[in-house]
């Protein structure tokens, strides 16, 4: 494995992460590269296109990539047992914890401060947001129906309480996600008023212009290197643009060799898996299950031919999981010690709170050797029960073998998480070869 292919790959993934401020940017920061990599974009309102090589669907802050080999085997030749085509899924997700915009969002306290007024996404590490420089992104409609993707420049900050009015902060910090997780960003001035400073961050000429929004509050510090080497990459949102930039970064490159095999490979990055994924764009509303079926009968598969055509299929959903933490070891399993640094995990779970089976982690285990690149395995300490991810609900939705994998990580769900940049590179690595794999030996 080259230290140059890794150092580009790095360079690469924080680039994508500085751009990514939201679930939005993600995808459009995807879609614009995927078009100049030759795919083609599939409106939903329209016919489906199952022309051989790359296409891509957007539905709000998800993205699905597809490429049709040269020669799916259709309805015609499906008696040949073991031959249908099927569906090589990788599966992550956009979103991250955040501070959302309300609909009244901004205030002014009885001493002249200005404040935002937000609401608290996903399970954030709530004091890892103080003081910290804030931006403005996410998305707005303007009252003609048009949809844009919006950033501001740094705006606002929630200042941390001095030690000298509270004397036991370092021996236990509570915060109240209404009244003390409420960002500053002006003084003494009534004239002051954010969607006017977000209209004109995108050329409206007024506030009025704005007709909704879905606005969030991100810190505005750019990813960096760190460690004796630079090994290490601190950045927020790594949970989980770690795996939608792996996926994405393998489609785009496989978009013309991937159209001589068998299969049709796919990647999904849906978005509000930090909230449940029960959205239209999430992994428990239809928008993969629409993409597959609708590709299935493009190509001229009835029910029984879809059928077989998910039987061969597999799902690799990847997410962030835990490294070992230096300061609280006793807080990992005893006997399973994933490390960063040491390559992507298979996440195991007893109570199915990820999917992984025995195929399926053989499946994940022939594609790291066939890759070269080193694995481990993760599993929660008993006492301390594990998050969930896409891969349970993409499995209990679409029935096809699925495997829970992804990089450890340090301060998961911090405004400042940490990872390594073997661990990155050896996911995308691995990814390539499960999307190239002669056989995955399902079905």
């Amino acid at each position: 494995m080259a230290v140059s292919g890794i150092e580009h790959y790095i360079d690469t993934y924080m680039t994508f992460i500085d751009h990514s401020p939201t679930s939005y940017h993600a995808v459009a920061v995807m879609a614009e590269e995927l078009t100049r990599a030759g795919f083609r974009r599939q409106e939903e309102t329209e016919a489906w296109d199952v022309s051989r090589g790359g296409h891509f669907v957007v539905r709000d802050g998800a993205l699905i990539a597809y490429v049709i080999p040269d020669a799916p085997q259709r309805p015609e030749s499906r008696k040949a047992k073991g031959d249908t085509t099927g569906f090589r899924i990788i599966g992550a997700h956009t979103d991250s914890p955040a501070l959302t915009l309300k609909p009244t969002p901004q205030s002014t306290s009885p001493d002249g401060w200005g404040q935002l007024a937000v609401e608290v996404y996903g399970g954030a590490v709530l004091n890892s947001w103080l003081d910290r420089e804030l931006l403005v992104a996410g998305r707005i409609v303007d009252k003609n129906g048009g949809v844009h993707v919006v950033r501001t420049e740094p705006i606002a900050r929630i200042p941390q309480l001095a030690i000298h009015l509270d004397r036991k902060v370092n021996e236990g910090l509570t915060l109240n996600p209404q009244t003390h997780v409420h960002p500053v960003w002006t003084v003494d001035d009534d004239e002051a008023d954010i969607l006017g400073v977000v209209a004109q961050s995108v050329g409206l000429s007024e506030r009025n212009e704005i007709r909704s929004w879905d606005l969030m509050l991100v810190p505005s510090q750019k990813s960096a290197r760190f460690g004796v080497r630079s090994q290490f990459v601190a950045s927020g949102r790594q949970d989980n643009l770690s795996s939608v930039f792996a996926g994405f970064h393998v489609m785009q490159d496989l978009s013309t060799d991937a159209r001589h095999g068998k299969d049709i490979l796919v990647f999904v990055a849906n978005d509000h898996e930090e909230v449940g994924s029960a959205t239209r764009s999430g992994a428990a509303g239809p928008f993969l299950e629409d993409v597959v079926h609708r590709t299935a009968r493009a190509l001229g598969c009835d029910t029984d031919d879809e059928a077989r055509m998910m039987a061969r299929s597999v799902c690799l959903s990847s997410d962030a999981g835990h490294s070992v933490h230096p300061n609280y070891p006793e807080r990992h399993d005893p006997d399973t010690r994933p490390m960063m640094g040491r390559g992507p995990m298979v996440k195991i779970n007893a109570n199915q709170r990820y999917a992984s089976d025995a195929v399926g982690e053989a499946i994940w285990q022939r594609a790291c050797e066939k890759a070269g690149v080193r694995h481990q395995v993760f599993v929660s300490n008993n006492a301390m029960p594990c998050g969930s991810t896409i891969g349970p609900i993409t499995a209990t939705r679409l029935g096809m073998v699925t495997v829970d994998v992804g990089i450890p990580l340090l301060s998961m769900h911090s405004a400042r998480e940490m990872s390594h940049e073997y661990d990155c590179f050896a996911l995308s690595e691995a990814m390539r070869a499960f999307w190239t794999m002669e056989s995955l030996g399902v079905g």
